[in-house]
């Protein structure tokens, strides 16, 4: 009776460290990671000059997405263990602030998962272990004082899209291109910089959004964001109005550029997309914080929606 009460200990043990292990790999980035890193992959098999098979093209994304899915916990586990004091305010069911986790268990899962992303990384080519090990110095920066870049809004805004906008798009594209075929043509075709620019504005608008929320830890601990200098309805309309110009940019080109994509499925859904964003934003009412946090879920949920439209289109077009 005791052995099989202290297995149901364990058991229950081992199932709340796991979902105290997600909560502190923030969900939200670890799709965000799964979505772009597949997605880059099924283009630059689609887009590939030799035919390779899909099964083969399969294993190639997943070994390259473990060691980015380690990169993404490091950093944002890295986040969580300089804001401990602040998330007690902005964001108090975390791991960390909730003290499911020690800090001491915190460091371990980051440098556990950091030195796992460099090995496993370096093992599959230059191109991978450079884009990774960029990704992790930027995040290093953004949390680490002295510099603890995530400060100035200026500079929090250039660290994530240039993360999720040039390093990830352009890194791994390019690292899937050689491994799925000789390279002919434009190293970096047109439909990855129409892509890569797309995301660049959409996570500026993340870096613009995702501090509104958490305009009173901010505040308090004297974090400048531009929520605090100039307040959340500036901000959210900056925010709405830089997705709308991504979505316009996106269109125009798909008429204008982009060759390989299929003009009336990517024309047709973002002009859809577009629509149903502008209308969520009208139902955002700024004092009340949980249309803040719906609102910007469904930010996130677009920015993953692009990862699956853009390949399709590209498979569709070809």
């Amino acid at each position: 009776m005791v052995t099989k009460l202290k297995q149901q200990t364990d058991s229950f043990s081992l199932t709340r460290w796991l979902r105290s292990l997600w909560a502190f790999a923030r969900p939200h980035t670890i799709v965000g990671t799964s979505l772009s890193v597949g997605a880059l992959g099924i283009m630059a098999w689609a887009l590939a000059a030799e035919s390779l098979s899909l099964g083969r093209a399969v294993g190639l994304i997943l070994a390259a997405l473990v060691p980015s899915l380690c990169a993404n916990v490091y950093i944002v586990g890295l986040n969580q263990l300089t804001d401990i004091a602040i998330d007690r305010i902005n964001k108090p069911k975390l791991p960390l602030a909730s003290g499911a986790f020690s800090v001491a268990m915190g460091r371990r899962i980051v440098g556990v998962l950091g030195a796992l992303a460099l090995a496993l990384s370096a093992v599959q080519g230059p191109i991978l272990f450079a884009t990774v090990l960029s990704s992790m110095v930027i995040g290093t920066v953004y949390s680490l004082p002295p510099l603890r870049l995530k400060r100035f809004p200026f500079w929090a805004a250039l660290c994530i899209f240039g993360v999720r906008g040039l390093i990830v798009n352009l890194g791994f594209f390019t690292h899937f291109r050689r491994g799925f075929s000789p390279v002919s043509g434009p190293a970096i075709p047109a439909e990855v910089w129409a892509l890569t620019g797309f995301v660049v504005l959409f996570s500026v608008a993340i870096a613009l959004f995702k501090d509104i929320p958490d305009l009173e830890g901010d505040r308090q601990f004297h974090i400048r964001t531009l929520t605090v200098r100039l307040g959340p309805t500036f901000v959210f309309n900056l925010s709405l109005w830089v997705l709308v110009g991504g979505y316009a940019m996106l269109v125009a080109l798909a008429f204008t550029s982009l060759s390989a994509v299929n003009v009336d499925f990517l024309s047709i859904t973002h002009l859809g997309l577009l629509g149903m964003l502008l209308w969520r934003a009208r139902q955002v009412k700024l004092a009340q914080k949980s249309h803040i946090k719906q609102f910007y879920q469904f930010i996130w949920r677009l920015f993953f929606l692009e990862y699956l439209l853009f390949p399709m289109a590209c498979i569709l077009g070809q």
